[in-house]
């Protein structure tokens, strides 16, 4: 355990030769002023000074690491030592397959396989993604979709991190051999796919020059270009996104196009007997989903219901109508149903309640009184697993918490009776030996709330005051962030050391009142709350100001950095991974990605009283003289997401106005995109490096 308090001490291993920026005059003309920004420049990535930065960020990086090679060396074998790297997945059955997904040790990505029984499942190998991932730094597997005969897959890769994928067929032939075909459809979104029934028509997704998904294309199987395929649907509206998939029955292809505040889902029968119709025109601030449940649809829906409601209709009306649609499930304040998905005999119902996700069942026709699937009150998440099968007298679901490793189980409906299939193998690890639990901060002053908090912490661990701890939050969008288990976290607690689980408004774990009190112009409360939870962390006498580290990505180093710059002395340490932190600029600028999309989750700063708001708490704008905390950023130079320039300017600030000592390390990734290093050994490489971070800095 790092024991020594002296922030000064813990800093002397800062590297020399600190990247300097160039400044370039600019000025923003906006609602509150002109603005002068010498950093504007690096919006253009293709600039070569800047290019030539962020490789002198990276030799930096390299030095400061480089000092660190014996602790990042130490982490990387403790993190592999506690994966069972040979290790393959259990059976799943679809159709006349059994499909299961194997490691090998010393691969970096999983194999595919099926077979026609479960003790045969790895006869055939599907999809071999080390095969295709040969000769790239970066490799994404996006879609891998069975036809409904499953001689198909339509499987899409992308190699460059830009989120543009190569969309393919694979077909296989009765003695398990295939060929790809010479079909190549570039530049798809990873946004769904559909097959017809007969296998003849394969629908896929196109974003536009935004990266904004936008067009439903329909493909000839055969065909080996592009050319002839015939657009279905254009969603002329930048603030909605589009995604195509199909029902578990296979009897409907989907098409759900979707804004931040509302959506249209459109439908047609997977045998293309008749065209795509509009279950219910699109309306201002209402959304729905919907679902295939025999002879009716179900539909999830926050019409009439904050928190949402599901409501049925059968096959035989007009369901085209509002009035064909009668309530299932009554709205209740607080309880976030989030969506339902339909099987044969039953529908599953994922909801929030009392900051914890769950699954409830209910019966066709009331056959079986409704029922929650039990998992106790401990902080924990639950989602449904793979269970592609319609007809099905069973459920498998998958339960995990900071203290246990996912675990697969797989329940009767009717009876609850369950039985633990798999649980994550952790070689080298006594779970007993940490423990989990829900604290509760007080945030807001006179409107005070209560902010969900969740710790975890080895047994021996003292709680009294001394504890380095990592805060994480995110609080965006509505994500509810369940906790989870990390092999490579276990690094940190068995050296002492504290992780906390932040939930703060902004996010969905409350309900959906919980998300509007952290949006737009409440957006301030996000940011309130997750510097209450660091508050309580201290008074609760669990850590001390110099021993907190708080880590985010993307929305979430908005957070971290807004914290960081509104609190820079409850703070030791940040990690901040491909942050949003130059929202004002890029909110701005409708010609960058995501950004007209994104102007009902934050509002559009060129009008007030936006303008104002989100200066008053962008890290870019905010970052001014101050002994701020250790910073880590990170970015990715083809990130569509969060683009390079964004952590890249407000390193280049921090290095400018910073008054303290505190290391300031920035790391691009230069083949990759938003989610960083996609091989299983360098992203354990990349955690070792950020954990080595935090244990020098806290």
């Amino acid at each position: 355990m790092n024991v020594n308090n002296s922030r000064k001490t813990r800093y002397i291993d800062t590297p020399t030769g600190v990247p300097v920026a160039p400044r370039r005059p600019h000025v923003w003309d906006r609602p509150t002023g002109p603005v002068e920004d010498p950093f504007a420049w690096m919006l253009d990535v293709d600039d070569q000074e800047f290019l030539d930065y962020l490789a002198a960020e990276n030799t930096y990086s390299d030095a400061y690491f480089d000092q660190h090679t014996e602790t990042i060396e130490t982490l990387y074998s403790e993190i592999k030592s506690r994966v069972q790297e040979s290790d393959m997945s259990t059976p799943v059955r679809n159709g006349d397959w059994w499909y299961v997904t194997r490691t090998e040790e010393g691969l970096s990505y999983p194999v595919h396989h099926r077979g026609p029984t479960i003790a045969t499942a790895t006869e055939v190998v599907l999809f071999d993604e080390n095969i295709e991932s040969a000769g790239h730094d970066y490799f994404d597997l996006g879609a891998l979709d069975a036809s409904h005969d499953h001689r198909s897959f339509a499987w899409s890769i992308d190699t460059a991190g830009d989120e543009r994928y190569r969309l393919r067929i694979r077909t296989f032939a009765d003695d398990g051999t295939f060929f790809d075909s010479e079909e190549r459809i570039d530049g798809v979104s990873n946004a769904g796919t559909a097959w017809s029934t007969d296998g003849a028509w394969l629908f896929y997704v196109r974003p536009d020059d935004q990266e904004r998904p936008f067009q439903v294309w329909r493909h000839s199987v055969g065909d080996l270009t592009a050319d002839a395929d015939k657009l279905i649907f254009e969603e002329l509206d930048e603030r909605f996104f589009v995604a195509i998939g199909e029902t578990r029955s296979n009897e409907w292809i989907i098409i759900h196009s979707a804004s931040k505040t509302s959506a249209e889902v459109r439908l047609a029968p997977s045998d293309l007997s008749t065209p795509f119709t509009v279950v219910r025109p699109r309306r201002d601030d209402i959304e729905y989903q919907v679902d295939h449940w025999g002879d009716r649809f179900v539909m999830t829906t926050n019409d009439a219901a904050v928190d949402f409601r599901v409501l049925t209709a059968p096959l035989d009306s007009d369901w085209t109508s509002a009035d064909a649609w009668s309530e299932l499930i009554a709205h209740i304040p607080g309880l976030r149903i989030s969506g339902v998905e339909a099987f044969a005999g039953h529908i599953v119902v994922h909801e929030w309640a009392e900051a914890q996700p769950r699954l409830r069942i209910l019966f066709r026709d009331d056959a079986l009184p409704e029922r929650t699937v039990e998992l106790g009150v401990a902080p924990h998440d639950v989602d449904l697993s793979a269970n592609p099968e319609w007809d099905s007298d069973t459920i498998r679901f998958v339960t995990t918490s900071m203290v246990m490793p996912p675990s697969l189980f797989e329940e009767y409906v009717a009876t609850g009776e369950r039985v633990l299939l798999r649980q994550l193998p952790t070689p080298n690890v006594d779970l007993e030996r940490y423990v989990t639990r829900r604290l509760w901060a007080p945030s807001g002053g006179d409107n005070q709330v209560l902010v969900p908090l969740d710790i975890v912490h080895h047994v021996d661990t003292p709680l009294d005051g001394t504890a380095p701890t990592v805060l994480y939050g995110y609080g965006s969008y509505e994500a509810s962030m369940a906790p989870w288990f990390s092999i490579a976290r276990i690094s940190l607690l068995d050296r002492g050391m504290v992780f906390a689980l932040a939930h703060p408004r902004g996010g969905g774990e409350l309900g959906r009142q919980w998300y509007l009190d952290g949006k737009l112009l409440n957006k301030q409360h996000t940011f309130d709350d997750m510097i209450a939870c660091s508050e309580h962390l201290v008074e609760a006498k669990i850590t001390a100001p110099d021993r907190l580290a708080i880590r985010g990505g993307s929305a979430g180093g908005l957070l971290v950095g807004a914290c960081m710059t509104q609190r820079p002395d409850l703070y030791a340490s940040v990690v901040a991974e491909v942050p949003f932190v130059d929202i004002v600029s890029t909110m701005s600028d409708p010609t960058l990605p995501l950004t007209v999309t994104e102007w009902e989750e934050w509002g559009d700063p060129r009008t007030e009283p936006f303008a104002s708001v989100m200066a008053a708490y962008s890290p870019y704008d905010n970052t001014v003289p101050a002994d701020y905390p250790a910073v880590f950023a990170t970015a990715g130079l083809n990130d569509p997401r969060v683009s390079v320039h964004e952590p890249a300017k407000w390193v280049a600030r921090l290095r400018e106005v910073a008054t303290g000592n505190a290391p300031i390390v920035f790391r691009i990734e230069m083949g990759a995109g938003h989610g960083g290093p996609t091989g299983r050994y360098d992203a354990w490489r990349d955690e070792a490096r950020t954990l080595a971070f935090l244990l020098a800095t806290i």
